[in-house]
């Protein structure tokens, strides 16, 4: 098989697990957490490293912003083995007891956002898998770490919900106080089409937020990287649950 166009890897360079920031510099980052970690291709808006973990083969590679970037990701990490995907991103909460580094563990997300309206209509639900999304929350709790289950919202325009002086300002208004009241916890912008590509290409995939941002208030609150090493250290504990050594 040719080496895949956008993320420049082959098969056998990614392992069964890959964890999906967006950010290129936090993959990196996740790499630490690994053993024997090298570094696989860079190329545009995927890095990706490869290593060890409890002597499982896992992968990071990062999605860049927004579903677009991470359709292309998961649909080139799937040709050539990945299985497992879990997203390890950064979110805004949408609720007031969803504070600033708590985690938040997606049970399913609202498409609001284009790319995976290229795959199937608004009808067909993106969820996570069950399996993936039981040991994140699991791994959260035996790291005992803040955190919370449910419904995300997934998003194309992060500026959306910086309404002030928005074209659509009201209408946006509107629409986040409609989300809140349905108990959604937080917003990002990758995990809707993540969970209906893998869903549909029979793969697994579950994500955890770090909350980065108040999203929820007149003037949206953003305060830098709170959170995101403990994501990691979830998703990477989840991985060993799911492999049963942990």
């Amino acid at each position: 098989m040719a080496k895949q166009y956008h993320i420049q890897l082959n098969k056998g360079e990614v392992g069964k697990y890959v964890l999906l920031p967006g950010d290129p510099g936090r993959v990196p980052q996740i790499a630490k957490f690994f053993d024997s970690a090298q570094q696989m291709a860079e190329n545009r808006e995927f890095v990706t490293y490869t290593g060890e973990v409890a002597g499982i083969p896992i992968s990071a590679t990062s999605t860049g912003i927004g579903c677009p970037s991470a359709a292309i990701c998961v649909e080139e990490l799937a040709r050539i083995g990945a299985q497992v995907f879990i997203r390890v991103g950064t979110a805004g909460s949408l609720q007031e007891n969803v504070d600033l580094g708590h985690l938040v563990v997606t049970t399913g997300s609202i498409r609001d956002e284009g790319t995976s309206r290229q795959y199937l209509p608004l009808s067909y639900p993106a969820v996570s898998d069950l399996g993936v999304t039981s040991a994140l929350a699991e791994a959260a709790g035996k790291l005992g770490l803040p955190h919370h289950m449910g419904i995300t919202h997934c998003k194309d325009a992060f500026y959306a919900e910086f309404t002030e002086g928005h074209p659509m300002s009201e209408d946006w208004t509107r629409r986040w106080t409609v989300w809140r009241r349905a108990g959604v916890l937080a917003t990002s912008m990758e995990s809707a089409a993540i969970f209906v590509i893998a869903s549909i290409k029979g793969l697994r995939a579950g994500e955890v937020l770090a909350v980065v941002g108040l999203a929820y208030k007149d003037h949206p609150v953003l305060e830098g990287n709170k959170g995101i090493d403990e994501a990691i250290q979830v998703a990477i504990e989840a991985v060993k649950i799911l492999e049963g050594k942990s």
